[in-house]
C-alpha cells in the first residue's frame, strides 16, 4: 500500500477561458468508480447544451482505476492529459470534469491539451487537495476505573479516538503511523503501569 496520497480537499468549480472558449472543471472526491461516474453524469446533466464533458479519474490509493474520455474531442487531446494532471499531483480518489463550450476559435491540437490538463491543474490550486496518510488500526482496552484518564492521556498525546467501546472493559480504537507502534506499547505500558491491552489490527487511511 502507499504511504500516503493526496485527493481533492472538496467538490468545487472552477472556470478559465481560453480564444473564447470556456471550460468549466469540476473536481470531486470519489471513493469509488460509480461515485465517479455519478459525478460524471450529473455534469453532464446539468451542461448538456455544452460543446464537450471530458473527464478522468483515478480511484485507488495506488491508483489502480484510471479511465479517461475525450468526449468528441481530437482522440487524446482532453481526457488523457486531464488523467496526466491528477496522476503528476498524485491525486488519488477524485474524479475531474471538463466541460467546454466553443467560443469560435479552434485551438489546434497542442492547444486543447494544454487547454484541458491546464484547466485540471488550474481547478487543483484553486479549491486546494489535503493528503491523506496510511494508519495502523489499533484497539487499547483497559478497565474502567482507567479508562476516563487513559482517554485524557491518548488526547494528550496527540492521538485520534476513532471510537470507543464499552462492555466489561473499555476499549478504544486508535489509528497509528506503522512506524510509531513499537513506541506507542512503551507509552501505554507506562501510562497504565503495563494494565492496557494493545492488538494491532489492519491499516487504512487518514488525514495527515
Amino acid at each position: 500500500m502507499q504511504d500516503e496520497y493526496r485527493t481533492v480537499a472538496r467538490e468545487g468549480v472552477h472556470e478559465t477561458e481560453i480564444n473564447r472558449s470556456r471550460f468549466l472543471c469540476t473536481l470531486a472526491p470519489a471513493a469509488t468508480e460509480e461515485e465517479a461516474q455519478a459525478v460524471i453524469a450529473r455534469v453532464r446533466r446539468a451542461h448538456a447544451d455544452a460543446t464537450h464533458n471530458c473527464y478522468a479519474y483515478v480511484i485507488g490509493a495506488d491508483a489502480s482505476v484510471q479511465k479517461a474520455a475525450d468526449d468528441g474531442e481530437p482522440g487524446g487531446t482532453a481526457g488523457v492529459p486531464m488523467l496526466q494532471m491528477l496522476l503528476r499531483r498524485d491525486i488519488r480518489y477524485a474524479v475531474a470534469v471538463v466541460t467546454r463550450y466553443y467560443g469560435g476559435v479552434k485551438l489546434g491540437a497542442g492547444g486543447l491539451i494544454r487547454a484541458y490538463g491546464g484547466s485540471v491543474g488550474e481547478a487543483l490550486d484553486a479549491l486546494g487537495t489535503r493528503t491523506r496518510r496510511r494508519f495502523r488500526l489499533a484497539s487499547v482496552t483497559v478497565g474502567h476505573e482507567r479508562a476516563g484518564r487513559l482517554q485524557n492521556d491518548l488526547r494528550a498525546a496527540g492521538r485520534t479516538i476513532r471510537d470507543v467501546h464499552y462492555g466489561e472493559r473499555v476499549t478504544f480504537d486508535i489509528g497509528l503511523p506503522d512506524a510509531e507502534v513499537d513506541a506507542f506499547r512503551g507509552w501505554l505500558a507506562d501510562a497504565t503501569a503495563g494494565e492496557a491491552e494493545f492488538r494491532p489490527g489492519g491499516e487504512a487511511y487518514g488525514d495527515a
